[in-house]
């Protein structure tokens, strides 16, 4: 009788301002520990998990209490941004994150773009 969602919906919003990107995703009922804030693919992509627990197993509870409706979706959540080449990363250590009130907010500190040089490469052959 428990909700299993395919893929639990995060509403995440994104906003970039003159200092940051700012990630602010509602997330109910979850404790800091439940969630999870990451950067992967060589720190290029902000990654938002976690899992909205099961109350307790199918069907009839410990106490004897028997579920009539279950709406609320359980089981684990997972997004992905890419970040544009604007950010400052450092590793991670300059990204800020909370959890306040439901609600995730992330903070991503942007830095210098990298400009690429152009350079002239020599053609080998005939």
């Amino acid at each position: 009788m428990i909700n299993r969602c395919p893929v639990l919906n995060t509403p995440t919003d994104w906003k970039e301002t003159h200092e940051a990107h700012i990630f602010t995703s509602d997330v109910p009922g979850l404790k800091k520990e439940e969630v999870k804030v990451e950067l992967v693919d060589d720190g290029r992509v902000l990654q938002l998990s976690g899992e909205r627990p099961h109350d307790d197993d199918e069907g009839e509870n410990k106490d004897g209490a028997k579920w009539h409706r279950v709406e609320r979706c359980r089981g684990k959540f997972l997004r992905r941004f890419r970040l544009p080449e604007n950010v400052r990363t450092d590793g991670g250590e300059a990204i800020k994150a909370s959890v306040e009130d439901g609600v995730l907010k992330v903070v991503v500190p942007k830095g210098e773009v990298k400009k690429v040089e152009r350079r002239v490469i020599e053609i080998q052959g005939k």
